[in-house]
């Protein structure tokens, strides 16, 4: 594994201590707290300015809250710029260049992306980009859908039907394509996780291909890929155009998986701290705003903008709420899969889950099997800053998880997740190709 400079300050030593391995649950939901959260600062602000980059999704929604409710004004953040990125590349390369050469300094990002970024294996010429991971932004809430001449299959968790009608089309001389957002990223691991567990093998079976979020129910409409694994409004926008229906959310492979996270240069927390956590602070409270059911509608009209997704509301609100209707007659009032801002420590960035998101990325051959990953989490995640910025903000202390592990996760087919033993997971999986 590549070797970092940028050393860990003496403050977080208690928190890199503890092993990944450490047993514990998470504390239990409580309440959300109350809006009139207080705004202490332990320092001085170092700046007051930070372009924070995102993609037109609705999991974006707490950077779009934070600065329409002006809560990064209110932690002192007044030079904050939220700007477009036309997709999870770009949002890379931006990265790599900082905003002292016109990219930027942190983003709504892919959770695993900063792991990626930071060891060199997604960037160009392999060369490490230091980041950190400040916040997770959002549970779940992605979904996998399926073009409409797959209608009558009324494709979901079983893939029996589906394998086959793939087969087919490709003995027929005709490619199949499943379109994914970025490698390694979440959506990739979502779709690979899925059709492997069917059986079908992600590397052999079909082709798979990079769509940048927004142009997926174009690409779909032209017939560019027979599947796609994306995060909203986009398949909730491709049932509205009659183009295709939702196999599935992505909660239903994992529940309250993980998705997207806060994420910032390692040189820009390491010099403004204090900046850093305001901006914590302020994206917290616009994930509690967020989460709030009387404040979906809001939230989503705020999205529905031009400046942020630039999509209808109608392609949004549904989802937003919870309420999936999936283009094949199955209807879900108030899912238990929809998306998370706050609730359930969808905030709280936990080791455990950046340990999956490695594993999977080793199960995939984008990341060496021999990597150690105990010492990348410690480097990478900096949920101590999370856990002061949440002090500061004056969060229930019930609302802090307790450990840095969601303990041992289980997924649709039946496989565990042990982060004590990641291995024993990877060695479970039959469909796999190691680096």
């Amino acid at each position: 594994m590549t070797k970092h400079n940028n050393v860990d300050p003496a403050s977080r030593r208690r928190f890199l201590k503890a092993s990944l391995a450490a047993a514990g649950g998470a504390a239990l939901w409580s309440s959300l707290p109350s809006l009139g959260l207080a705004a202490q600062s332990a320092g001085p602000l170092e700046t007051r300015s930070a372009k924070l980059g995102f993609i037109a999704l609705s999991d974006a929604a707490p950077l779009f809250v934070a600065d329409e409710k002006g809560f990064f004004a209110k932690h002192g953040m007044t030079g904050v710029e939220v700007l477009k990125q036309s997709s999870w590349g770009t949002t890379r390369d931006n990265l790599v260049l900082g905003s002292a050469s016109n990219g930027i300094d942190g983003a709504h990002i892919l959770t695993p992306m900063p792991y990626l970024l930071s060891t060199g294996a997604m960037t160009a010429n392999n060369v490490p980009t230091p980041m950190y991971i400040l916040a997770r932004l959002n549970l779940a809430g992605q979904g996998i859908s399926v073009g409409k001449e797959y209608q009558d299959l009324k494709v979901g968790l079983d893939l029996a039907e589906f394998k086959q009608a793939l087969a087919a089309k490709q003995n027929g001389g005709n490619p199949v394509r499943a379109a994914m957002t970025f490698p390694g990223g979440t959506h990739d691991l979502w779709l690979r996780y899925w059709m492997a567990a069917g059986g079908i093998d992600p590397n052999q079976d079909i082709a798979t291909i990079v769509v940048p979020p927004p142009q997926m129910v174009a690409n779909m409409k032209v017939g560019s890929m027979d599947t796609f694994c994306v995060g909203e409004p986009w398949n909730e926008q491709l049932i509205n155009q009659g183009i295709g229906y939702s196999a599935l959310t992505t909660g239903e492979i994992w529940a309250g998986h993980p998705e997207k996270a806060f994420a910032m240069r390692a040189d820009y927390v390491d010099q403004n701290p204090n900046a850093t956590k305001a901006l914590l602070k302020a994206i917290m409270e616009a994930q509690i705003f967020c989460e709030r059911p009387e404040n979906r509608a809001e939230v989503a009209a705020i999205c529905a903008k031009r400046r942020w997704i630039n999509a209808p509301v109608k392609d949004i609100i549904n989802r937003m709420q919870g309420h999936f209707d999936y283009g094949t007659g199955r209807i879900v009032e108030n899912s238990p899969h929809q998306m998370r801002f706050w609730k359930d420590h969808a905030s709280y960035p936990f080791q455990s889950h950046d340990l999956w998101f490695l594993t999977e990325n080793m199960r995939w051959g984008y990341l060496p099997t021999d990597l150690d990953t105990q010492s990348l989490i410690a480097r990478v995640n900096r949920e101590d800053l999370w856990r002061a910025a949440a002090a500061e903000l004056g969060v229930d202390k019930a609302d802090i998880p307790a450990s840095t592990s969601r303990g041992v996760e289980t997924f649709f087919d039946g496989k565990q997740f042990d982060p004590e033993n990641p291995m024993a997971y990877l060695d479970s999986l039959a469909i796999k190709k190691l680096a």
